[in-house]
């Protein structure tokens, strides 16, 4: 019998697709959210985990709101990395490998080149914090994989590249867009591919799983664009012009090669990513 793998936040963007990716897969797939499994409730983890058996759980559950986090770091600790220990202990009872979703906000975001799996950590922001606490957790799973991700977006969710296409196809014309924070846009599609290959290749440790190319969020937004026939004028502006509560990174690449050794391949590039997401959401 083939042992079915757990996923937490699985009405999210990337929870979605990971539930997909598994049951694409022909493996049972068990997903949970907030309105039938708080992670916080250790009791409820232990009485959801331990009679399942799971080959592994993938913890796609967060406190994501960035700016939010900078006033409420608190609850956002509690989510990102307490209850990753509860999810770890857990795991450890049934022998399960622990899948945790990290972020580049780890970083300080000052890089010159892309960010490798053993590069000094130093996040800049309340979400940035309790993410790494969350890893550092997620390391007491005697079976473990954290999976460093970054720009992600996906089908049912709210995210940067719907925000552009919402503008674009309501009728803006002129859009200011940061144009000097870079990083890599992640498909969700993709990356759960990946991180199902990478359970396959019983990897663990840490790994940086985004898709492949750089741009920065004005480059981003001009290839939307472009990819939607759109001839909407994009203006590149600076972060200082668009201040927000939590700092973001300037440079937010991250180094895939250990992945690409792991799962024998690399990355789709970002631009061949967005373009099946747009296919698919015209589709729909």
């Amino acid at each position: 019998m083939i042992q079915p793998i757990l996923v937490t936040g699985s009405y999210g963007q990337l929870g979605r697709a990971v539930i997909a990716e598994i049951e694409g897969r022909g493996i049972t797939a068990m997903g949970r959210d907030m309105d039938t499994l708080d992670i916080t409730d250790r009791e409820a983890v232990f009485e959801w985990i331990g009679p399942a058996g799971p080959r592994a759980v993938i913890n796609c559950a967060a406190f994501t709101a960035v700016d939010e986090c900078e006033t409420r770091e608190n609850e956002a600790m509690a989510t990102n990395a307490t209850a990753v220990g509860t999810l770890a202990n857990a795991c450890n009872e049934t022998g399960a490998c622990l899948i945790q979703v990290s972020t580049d906000y780890v970083f300080d975001g000052r890089g010159t080149r892309p960010y490798r799996e053993d590069d000094p950590v130093d996040p800049q922001s309340a979400y940035g914090r309790t993410k790494l606490r969350g890893e550092e957790i997620a390391r007491t799973a005697e079976s473990h994989l954290v999976a460093r991700t970054a720009w992600l977006y996906g089908h049912g969710g709210k995210h940067f590249v719907g925000a552009i296409q919402g503008q674009i196809e309501g009728g803006n014309t002129q859009l200011r867009v940061v144009a000097d924070q870079v990083g890599s846009p992640t498909f969700c599609d993709d990356l759960a591919g990946a991180l199902l290959d990478l359970l396959d290749a019983q990897a663990t440790g840490t790994v940086h799983v985004v898709n492949n190319g750089t741009t920065s969020w004005h480059g981003f937004a001009c290839e939307i664009a472009r990819q939607l026939g759109s001839s909407a004028t994009i203006d590149p502006v600076t972060t200082e012009e668009f201040p927000r509560p939590a700092p973001r990174p300037s440079y937010s690449v991250l180094d895939t090669r250990r992945l690409e050794s792991l799962i024998g391949r690399a990355m789709p590039s970002w631009q061949d990513a967005l373009a099946r997401y747009l296919e698919a959401t015209c589709e729909s």
